[in-house]
Protein backbone atom coordinates (compact mmCIF):
# COMPACT_ATOMS: atom_id res chain seq x y z
CA UNK A 1 0.00 0.00 0.00
CA UNK A 2 1.46 3.38 -1.11
CA UNK A 3 0.89 6.49 0.86
CA UNK A 4 -2.50 8.21 0.63
CA UNK A 5 -2.97 10.88 -2.05
CA UNK A 6 -4.26 13.35 -0.29
CA UNK A 7 -5.02 14.13 3.22
CA UNK A 8 -7.86 12.38 4.88
CA UNK A 9 -9.25 12.85 8.20
CA UNK A 10 -12.04 11.20 10.93
CA UNK A 11 -14.24 13.78 12.86
CA UNK A 12 -17.05 13.81 15.43
CA UNK A 13 -16.78 10.27 16.53
CA UNK A 14 -20.18 8.64 18.55
CA UNK A 15 -20.88 5.42 20.06
CA UNK A 16 -23.74 4.32 21.72
CA UNK A 17 -24.36 2.08 24.51
CA UNK A 18 -22.91 -1.63 23.72
CA UNK A 19 -26.10 -3.62 25.05
CA UNK A 20 -26.44 -7.14 26.15
CA UNK A 21 -25.74 -9.25 29.38
CA UNK A 22 -23.68 -7.48 32.00
CA UNK A 23 -25.90 -3.72 31.22
CA UNK A 24 -28.28 -2.71 34.12
CA UNK A 25 -30.52 -2.02 31.64
CA UNK A 26 -30.90 -4.78 29.63
CA UNK A 27 -33.15 -7.54 30.11
CA UNK A 28 -33.76 -10.31 27.69
CA UNK A 29 -37.41 -10.51 28.10
CA UNK A 30 -37.82 -6.84 27.68
CA UNK A 31 -38.19 -4.66 24.67
CA UNK A 32 -34.97 -3.34 23.65
CA UNK A 33 -34.34 -0.98 20.75
CA UNK A 34 -33.71 -2.40 17.74
CA UNK A 35 -31.40 -1.98 14.22
CA UNK A 36 -33.54 1.58 12.76
CA UNK A 37 -33.18 3.12 16.46
CA UNK A 38 -29.36 2.34 16.83
CA UNK A 39 -28.84 3.54 13.80
CA UNK A 40 -30.81 6.92 14.08
CA UNK A 41 -29.25 8.11 17.73
CA UNK A 42 -25.18 7.62 16.40
CA UNK A 43 -26.27 8.74 12.69
CA UNK A 44 -27.84 11.80 14.23
CA UNK A 45 -24.98 12.24 16.72
CA UNK A 46 -22.71 12.13 14.02
CA UNK A 47 -24.39 14.58 11.70
CA UNK A 48 -25.20 16.81 14.73
CA UNK A 49 -21.45 17.47 15.11
CA UNK A 50 -20.40 18.17 11.73
CA UNK A 51 -23.04 20.64 10.73
CA UNK A 52 -25.99 18.49 10.11
CA UNK A 53 -26.59 16.06 6.65
CA UNK A 54 -26.42 19.03 4.29
CA UNK A 55 -22.39 18.64 4.44
CA UNK A 56 -22.60 14.84 3.97
CA UNK A 57 -21.59 13.43 0.18
CA UNK A 58 -22.51 10.07 0.96
CA UNK A 59 -23.16 7.63 3.65
CA UNK A 60 -21.29 4.21 4.19
CA UNK A 61 -23.31 1.81 6.95
CA UNK A 62 -20.98 -1.70 7.79
CA UNK A 63 -23.20 -4.30 8.86
CA UNK A 64 -22.54 -7.63 9.28
CA UNK A 65 -26.16 -9.77 8.89
CA UNK A 66 -29.17 -8.01 9.90
CA UNK A 67 -30.90 -10.15 7.26
CA UNK A 68 -30.30 -12.82 9.75
CA UNK A 69 -30.48 -11.37 13.00
CA UNK A 70 -33.53 -8.78 12.56
CA UNK A 71 -34.53 -10.26 8.36
CA UNK A 72 -33.40 -6.82 7.30
CA UNK A 73 -31.12 -5.96 4.83
CA UNK A 74 -31.11 -3.39 2.49
CA UNK A 75 -29.53 -1.27 5.09
CA UNK A 76 -28.31 1.40 2.95
CA UNK A 77 -32.04 2.56 2.59
CA UNK A 78 -31.94 3.34 6.41
CA UNK A 79 -29.48 6.91 5.22
CA UNK A 80 -32.96 9.01 5.23
CA UNK A 81 -34.48 7.78 7.99
CA UNK A 82 -31.34 9.39 9.82
CA UNK A 83 -32.33 12.45 8.58
CA UNK A 84 -34.21 13.51 5.46
CA UNK A 85 -31.33 15.62 4.52
CA UNK A 86 -29.41 12.51 3.39
CA UNK A 87 -32.77 11.60 0.82
CA UNK A 88 -31.39 10.63 -2.65
CA UNK A 89 -27.66 11.01 -1.43
CA UNK A 90 -25.34 7.66 -2.16
CA UNK A 91 -25.30 5.06 0.61
CA UNK A 92 -23.52 1.68 0.29
CA UNK A 93 -24.10 -1.18 2.69
CA UNK A 94 -20.57 -3.15 3.24
CA UNK A 95 -20.05 -6.44 4.68
CA UNK A 96 -16.65 -8.49 5.76
CA UNK A 97 -17.96 -10.62 8.89
CA UNK A 98 -16.66 -9.67 12.12
CA UNK A 99 -14.38 -7.47 10.08
CA UNK A 100 -17.27 -5.14 8.37
CA UNK A 101 -16.83 -1.63 10.88
CA UNK A 102 -13.39 -1.12 9.71
CA UNK A 103 -14.12 -2.59 5.67
CA UNK A 104 -16.99 0.55 5.82
CA UNK A 105 -14.07 3.07 7.46
CA UNK A 106 -12.38 1.95 4.73
CA UNK A 107 -14.81 2.30 1.81
CA UNK A 108 -15.24 6.05 2.83
CA UNK A 109 -11.41 6.51 2.84
CA UNK A 110 -11.52 5.32 -0.80
CA UNK A 111 -14.27 7.58 -1.35
CA UNK A 112 -12.18 11.33 -0.49
CA UNK A 113 -9.22 9.57 -1.53
CA UNK A 114 -10.75 9.03 -5.24
CA UNK A 115 -12.50 12.60 -4.47
CA UNK A 116 -15.80 11.48 -5.24
CA UNK A 117 -16.90 12.35 -1.68
CA UNK A 118 -15.44 15.43 0.57
CA UNK A 119 -17.55 14.31 3.37
CA UNK A 120 -18.59 10.33 4.19
CA UNK A 121 -20.66 9.83 7.33
CA UNK A 122 -19.40 6.01 8.33
CA UNK A 123 -21.76 4.22 10.59
CA UNK A 124 -21.24 0.38 11.90
CA UNK A 125 -24.04 -1.29 13.37
CA UNK A 126 -25.51 -4.81 14.71
CA UNK A 127 -28.56 -5.98 16.82
CA UNK A 128 -27.99 -9.66 18.14
CA UNK A 129 -29.68 -9.77 20.76
CA UNK A 130 -32.72 -11.21 19.03
CA UNK A 131 -32.11 -15.16 19.11
CA UNK A 132 -30.50 -17.22 21.89
CA UNK A 133 -27.00 -18.35 22.24
CA UNK A 134 -26.78 -21.36 20.56
CA UNK A 135 -28.79 -19.54 17.34
CA UNK A 136 -26.62 -16.93 17.24
CA UNK A 137 -23.48 -19.01 16.80
CA UNK A 138 -25.24 -20.66 14.06
CA UNK A 139 -25.92 -17.64 12.43
CA UNK A 140 -22.57 -16.04 13.33
CA UNK A 141 -20.83 -19.26 12.27
CA UNK A 142 -21.69 -17.58 8.24
CA UNK A 143 -18.23 -15.68 9.05
CA UNK A 144 -16.73 -18.88 8.39
CA UNK A 145 -17.14 -21.46 5.38
CA UNK A 146 -20.75 -22.52 5.12
CA UNK A 147 -19.29 -26.04 4.32
CA UNK A 148 -17.49 -26.50 7.28
CA UNK A 149 -20.18 -25.51 9.51
CA UNK A 150 -21.35 -29.02 10.05
CA UNK A 151 -18.49 -30.30 10.79
CA UNK A 152 -17.00 -27.58 12.98
CA UNK A 153 -17.75 -27.00 16.64
CA UNK A 154 -21.66 -26.45 18.35
CA UNK A 155 -20.41 -22.92 19.21
CA UNK A 156 -18.21 -22.69 15.95
CA UNK A 157 -15.88 -19.32 16.67
CA UNK A 158 -15.06 -20.26 20.31
CA UNK A 159 -14.23 -23.18 19.08
CA UNK A 160 -11.82 -22.00 16.37
CA UNK A 161 -10.20 -20.12 18.67
CA UNK A 162 -10.00 -22.72 21.09
CA UNK A 163 -8.27 -25.10 18.93
CA UNK A 164 -5.58 -21.94 18.33
CA UNK A 165 -5.39 -21.59 22.41
CA UNK A 166 -4.83 -25.42 22.58
CA UNK A 167 -2.55 -25.31 19.93
CA UNK A 168 -0.56 -21.97 21.66
CA UNK A 169 -0.45 -23.95 24.65
CA UNK A 170 1.05 -27.01 23.66
CA UNK A 171 3.59 -25.08 21.63
CA UNK A 172 4.64 -22.51 24.27
CA UNK A 173 3.43 -23.52 27.78
CA UNK A 174 -0.24 -24.11 29.53
CA UNK A 175 0.30 -22.28 32.02
CA UNK A 176 1.93 -18.85 31.00
CA UNK A 177 -0.97 -19.07 28.40
CA UNK A 178 -3.76 -18.85 30.77
CA UNK A 179 -2.26 -16.14 33.16
CA UNK A 180 -1.74 -14.18 29.86
CA UNK A 181 -5.17 -14.76 29.04
CA UNK A 182 -6.51 -14.02 32.51
CA UNK A 183 -4.56 -10.64 32.47
CA UNK A 184 -5.44 -9.76 29.24
CA UNK A 185 -9.28 -10.52 30.61
CA UNK A 186 -8.81 -8.64 33.42
CA UNK A 187 -6.95 -5.47 31.76
CA UNK A 188 -10.46 -5.79 29.82
CA UNK A 189 -13.09 -4.57 32.38
CA UNK A 190 -10.65 -2.53 34.28
CA UNK A 191 -10.50 -0.49 30.83
CA UNK A 192 -14.26 -0.89 30.13
CA UNK A 193 -15.35 0.31 33.61
CA UNK A 194 -14.02 4.17 32.73
CA UNK A 195 -16.04 3.97 29.40
CA UNK A 196 -19.81 4.61 30.13
CA UNK A 197 -21.37 3.02 26.97
CA UNK A 198 -19.06 -0.05 27.72
CA UNK A 199 -21.00 -3.77 27.96
CA UNK A 200 -18.79 -4.17 30.78
CA UNK A 201 -19.15 -0.55 32.52
CA UNK A 202 -21.40 -2.12 35.23
CA UNK A 203 -19.10 -4.96 36.26
CA UNK A 204 -18.33 -4.62 39.84
CA UNK A 205 -16.03 -7.72 40.12
CA UNK A 206 -13.46 -7.53 42.95
CA UNK A 207 -10.99 -10.68 41.83
CA UNK A 208 -11.18 -10.46 37.72
CA UNK A 209 -7.84 -12.59 37.93
CA UNK A 210 -9.52 -15.48 39.36
CA UNK A 211 -12.51 -15.39 36.67
CA UNK A 212 -9.80 -15.54 33.81
CA UNK A 213 -7.99 -18.63 35.51
CA UNK A 214 -11.21 -20.48 35.48
CA UNK A 215 -10.50 -23.57 33.93
CA UNK A 216 -12.44 -24.72 30.63
CA UNK A 217 -15.42 -26.80 30.72
CA UNK A 218 -15.74 -29.12 27.59
CA UNK A 219 -18.99 -30.57 28.46
CA UNK A 220 -20.28 -27.43 28.48
CA UNK A 221 -18.19 -25.41 26.35
CA UNK A 222 -15.19 -25.46 24.38
CA UNK A 223 -11.84 -27.09 25.13
CA UNK A 224 -9.52 -24.72 25.36
CA UNK A 225 -11.35 -21.45 26.35
CA UNK A 226 -13.59 -19.73 29.83
CA UNK A 227 -16.89 -18.01 29.25
CA UNK A 228 -14.49 -14.87 30.39
CA UNK A 229 -11.83 -15.49 27.04
CA UNK A 230 -14.91 -14.32 24.95
CA UNK A 231 -16.55 -11.28 23.68
CA UNK A 232 -20.01 -11.06 24.59
CA UNK A 233 -23.51 -11.25 22.27
CA UNK A 234 -23.64 -7.25 21.86
CA UNK A 235 -26.44 -4.59 20.14
CA UNK A 236 -25.27 -1.24 19.41
CA UNK A 237 -23.79 1.06 16.89
CA UNK A 238 -20.69 3.18 16.02
CA UNK A 239 -20.51 6.44 13.84
CA UNK A 240 -17.92 9.07 12.70
CA UNK A 241 -16.90 11.00 9.87
CA UNK A 242 -14.69 10.61 7.31
CA UNK A 243 -13.31 13.85 5.61
CA UNK A 244 -10.74 15.67 3.21
CA UNK A 245 -9.36 19.03 4.20
CA UNK A 246 -12.36 20.30 2.45
CA UNK A 247 -14.54 18.64 4.41
CA UNK A 248 -13.07 19.82 7.62
CA UNK A 249 -14.05 23.53 6.12
CA UNK A 250 -17.28 22.70 5.23
CA UNK A 251 -17.98 20.77 8.70
CA UNK A 252 -16.01 23.52 10.65
CA UNK A 253 -14.41 21.47 12.48
CA UNK A 254 -10.81 22.47 13.48
CA UNK A 255 -8.16 19.88 13.09
CA UNK A 256 -7.19 19.95 16.84
CA UNK A 257 -10.51 18.13 17.01
CA UNK A 258 -9.58 15.74 14.24
CA UNK A 259 -7.18 12.65 13.49
CA UNK A 260 -5.38 12.29 9.87
CA UNK A 261 -5.62 8.90 8.28
CA UNK A 262 -1.71 8.12 7.01
CA UNK A 263 -2.05 4.73 6.60
CA UNK A 264 -4.73 1.61 5.30
CA UNK A 265 -3.72 -1.79 5.09
CA UNK A 266 -6.14 -4.51 3.34
CA UNK A 267 -5.50 -8.41 3.36
CA UNK A 268 -7.49 -11.30 2.60
CA UNK A 269 -6.84 -15.33 3.30
CA UNK A 270 -8.68 -18.00 1.65
CA UNK A 271 -11.57 -18.88 3.74
CA UNK A 272 -11.68 -22.53 2.61
CA UNK A 273 -8.29 -23.44 4.13
CA UNK A 274 -7.36 -23.70 7.37
CA UNK A 275 -4.87 -21.53 8.90
CA UNK A 276 -0.81 -22.60 8.54
CA UNK A 277 0.14 -22.21 11.90
CA UNK A 278 -2.69 -21.68 14.64
CA UNK A 279 -0.67 -19.75 16.81
CA UNK A 280 -0.48 -17.21 14.33
CA UNK A 281 -2.36 -14.49 12.87
CA UNK A 282 -0.49 -14.01 9.95
CA UNK A 283 -3.26 -12.30 7.48
CA UNK A 284 -3.29 -9.73 10.48
CA UNK A 285 0.61 -8.98 10.11
CA UNK A 286 0.23 -8.87 6.48
CA UNK A 287 -2.77 -6.16 7.10
CA UNK A 288 -0.84 -4.38 9.68
CA UNK A 289 2.89 -4.15 8.08
CA UNK A 290 0.52 -2.32 4.80
CA UNK A 291 -0.77 -0.06 7.02
CA UNK A 292 2.62 0.93 8.62
CA UNK A 293 4.15 1.08 5.00
CA UNK A 294 1.54 3.28 4.12
CA UNK A 295 2.06 5.50 6.77
CA UNK A 296 5.61 5.63 6.73
CA UNK A 297 6.50 4.71 10.26
CA UNK A 298 7.55 1.56 12.17
CA UNK A 299 5.35 0.10 15.26
CA UNK A 300 7.16 1.78 17.47
CA UNK A 301 5.66 4.93 17.11
CA UNK A 302 2.57 3.93 18.02
CA UNK A 303 0.94 4.90 20.90
CA UNK A 304 -2.00 3.40 21.63
CA UNK A 305 -3.53 0.44 19.73
CA UNK A 306 -7.30 -1.62 19.05
CA UNK A 307 -6.96 -5.06 18.08
CA UNK A 308 -9.85 -7.45 17.40
CA UNK A 309 -9.99 -9.46 20.90
CA UNK A 310 -12.95 -11.33 20.41
CA UNK A 311 -11.25 -13.72 22.53
CA UNK A 312 -8.43 -13.38 24.91
CA UNK A 313 -6.27 -15.59 22.86
CA UNK A 314 -6.30 -13.39 19.79
CA UNK A 315 -5.42 -10.38 21.52
CA UNK A 316 -1.75 -12.05 22.89
CA UNK A 317 -1.58 -13.11 19.41
CA UNK A 318 -2.33 -9.57 17.92
CA UNK A 319 0.56 -8.41 19.87
CA UNK A 320 3.10 -11.19 17.90
CA UNK A 321 1.31 -10.19 14.44
CA UNK A 322 2.12 -6.62 15.31
CA UNK A 323 5.70 -7.08 16.00
CA UNK A 324 5.58 -6.00 19.58
CA UNK A 325 6.56 -9.11 20.59
CA UNK A 326 8.41 -12.41 18.98
CA UNK A 327 6.29 -15.12 18.44
CA UNK A 328 5.22 -17.09 21.32
CA UNK A 329 6.50 -14.48 23.34
CA UNK A 330 3.29 -12.38 23.80
CA UNK A 331 2.17 -13.97 26.90
CA UNK A 332 5.28 -12.73 28.47
CA UNK A 333 4.88 -9.30 26.50
CA UNK A 334 1.33 -8.90 28.43
CA UNK A 335 2.27 -10.38 31.49
CA UNK A 336 4.92 -7.64 32.19
CA UNK A 337 2.19 -5.16 31.91
CA UNK A 338 3.03 -3.39 28.27
CA UNK A 339 -0.58 -3.27 26.99
CA UNK A 340 -2.11 -1.85 30.18
CA UNK A 341 -3.34 1.59 30.11
CA UNK A 342 -0.03 2.79 31.97
CA UNK A 343 2.14 0.43 29.89
CA UNK A 344 4.30 0.82 27.09
CA UNK A 345 1.42 0.59 24.14
CA UNK A 346 -1.59 0.87 25.62
CA UNK A 347 -4.13 -1.85 24.46
CA UNK A 348 -7.96 -1.61 24.18
CA UNK A 349 -8.60 1.58 26.14
CA UNK A 350 -11.85 1.18 26.69
CA UNK A 351 -12.17 -2.39 27.07
CA UNK A 352 -11.86 -3.80 23.22
CA UNK A 353 -14.34 -6.49 22.19
CA UNK A 354 -14.14 -8.70 25.53
CA UNK A 355 -15.23 -5.50 27.69
CA UNK A 356 -16.69 -2.60 25.65
CA UNK A 357 -18.73 -5.65 23.69
CA UNK A 358 -18.53 -6.88 19.69
CA UNK A 359 -21.54 -5.61 17.25
CA UNK A 360 -19.87 -7.07 15.04
CA UNK A 361 -20.65 -4.53 11.85
CA UNK A 362 -19.91 -1.83 14.53
CA UNK A 363 -16.74 -3.13 16.07
CA UNK A 364 -14.14 -1.53 13.36
CA UNK A 365 -16.11 1.95 13.74
CA UNK A 366 -15.93 2.12 17.48
CA UNK A 367 -12.26 1.10 17.69
CA UNK A 368 -11.82 4.21 15.33
CA UNK A 369 -14.07 6.44 17.56
CA UNK A 370 -11.66 5.43 20.60
CA UNK A 371 -8.45 6.00 18.60
CA UNK A 372 -10.17 9.39 18.02
CA UNK A 373 -11.19 9.99 21.16
CA UNK A 374 -7.51 9.28 22.76
CA UNK A 375 -5.27 11.28 20.04
CA UNK A 376 -8.42 14.68 20.38
CA UNK A 377 -7.88 14.40 24.67
CA UNK A 378 -12.00 13.22 24.26
CA UNK A 379 -11.87 10.00 26.27
CA UNK A 380 -12.72 11.13 29.65
CA UNK A 381 -12.16 8.75 32.54
CA UNK A 382 -10.91 6.47 30.00
CA UNK A 383 -7.77 8.73 28.59
CA UNK A 384 -4.49 7.95 28.57
CA UNK A 385 -1.46 9.97 28.27
CA UNK A 386 -0.21 10.17 24.39
CA UNK A 387 3.45 10.94 24.34
CA UNK A 388 4.46 13.42 21.62
CA UNK A 389 7.12 10.25 20.49
CA UNK A 390 4.71 8.36 20.03
CA UNK A 391 1.48 10.57 18.10
CA UNK A 392 0.16 7.34 16.24
CA UNK A 393 -2.76 4.91 16.76
CA UNK A 394 -3.26 1.78 15.21
CA UNK A 395 -6.75 -0.32 15.00
CA UNK A 396 -6.85 -4.16 13.48
CA UNK A 397 -10.30 -5.27 12.26
CA UNK A 398 -10.39 -8.79 12.11
CA UNK A 399 -13.23 -10.74 10.00
CA UNK A 400 -13.61 -14.34 10.39
CA UNK A 401 -11.02 -16.76 11.77
CA UNK A 402 -8.37 -14.41 10.25
CA UNK A 403 -9.53 -14.14 6.58
CA UNK A 404 -10.70 -10.24 6.01
CA UNK A 405 -8.74 -7.89 7.74
CA UNK A 406 -8.56 -3.83 7.62
CA UNK A 407 -5.91 -2.24 9.67
CA UNK A 408 -5.81 1.57 9.65
CA UNK A 409 -2.77 4.26 11.13
CA UNK A 410 -4.19 7.36 12.74
CA UNK A 411 -1.86 10.47 13.73
CA UNK A 412 -2.44 12.99 16.35
CA UNK A 413 -2.94 16.53 14.33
Amino acid sequence: MTKLRRKVYMIAGYNTISLGTGRKEFHPKKPRPGLEEYIKEAGEATLNMIGGAKNVDETVFGNFIGARFNNQANIAAFAPFIDEGLRYKPAIRVEGACGTGALALATGIKSVLAETAEVALVLGVEVQNTVKAMYGADILAAAGWAKERKSGHAYFFPGKFSDRSKAYAEKFGAEKARKAMAKWFQNAIENARLCPTAQEFHNKSKDLESFGMAKPNPKAFVEALNVFDCSKVSDGASSIAVVSEEGLKRCGIDKKDAVEIVGLGQAEEDITKQPEDLTFLSTTKVAVQKALESAGINKDKIGTVECHDCFTIAGIMATEAIGFAEHGKGTDFVLEGNTARDGIVPFNTTGGLIGWGHPTGATGVHQAVTIWEQLTGKAGEAQINIKPEKPYGLTINMGGDDKSLVSIVYKKT
